[in-house]
């Protein structure tokens, strides 16, 4: 069995993030392995001539990513465990799969926001996505519990 000594743990800034790295920075204090926190950020694309300009599409995406990376900035500096945060761009569920992949991750901890119904229908579950395609194990935690 191989040691758990490195963490990744997707986050989307949302009102529960903090639960979750609380929850994983307790985990890997207990198992004394290194917390990596990831947050994917799908970009708007233009399409056509809509009101929006390629421009202010370009800005906004820009703007998410320079706000997602202060976020993750307070995190690290707030848990002693993290040890780094990347803000990626792309497909959620294929970014999170490669970058836990790339740093060789022994466990992935992933919130869940236990959606039903229609909504879970509609929009699937990037949780329930990353356990089927992880390479490694993956906790699922519910913060809303906590």
């Amino acid at each position: 069995m191989k040691a758990i000594t490195n963490i990744v743990v997707p986050v989307d800034l949302e009102e529960h993030t903090e639960k979750l790295v609380e929850y994983a920075a307790y985990m890997a204090e207990k198992l004394s392995a290194d917390l990596t926190l990831v947050h994917v950020i799908e970009p708007f694309r233009a399409i056509g001539d809509m009101e929006l300009g390629t421009a202010t599409v370009e800005k906004y995406n820009q703007n998410r990513v320079d706000h997602a990376k202060e976020f993750l900035e307070k995190l690290v500096s707030a848990y002693p465990s993290c040890k780094s945060a990347k803000v990626i761009s792309g497909d959620i569920v294929d970014e999170i799969v490669a970058f836990a992949q790339g740093q060789e991750t022994a466990l992935i901890i992933i919130g869940t926001h236990g959606s039903k119904g229609i909504e879970k229908l509609l929009l699937g579950s990037v949780a329930e996505r990353v356990v089927k395609r992880a390479h490694c194990p993956t906790l699922v935690m519910n913060p809303f519990k906590q």
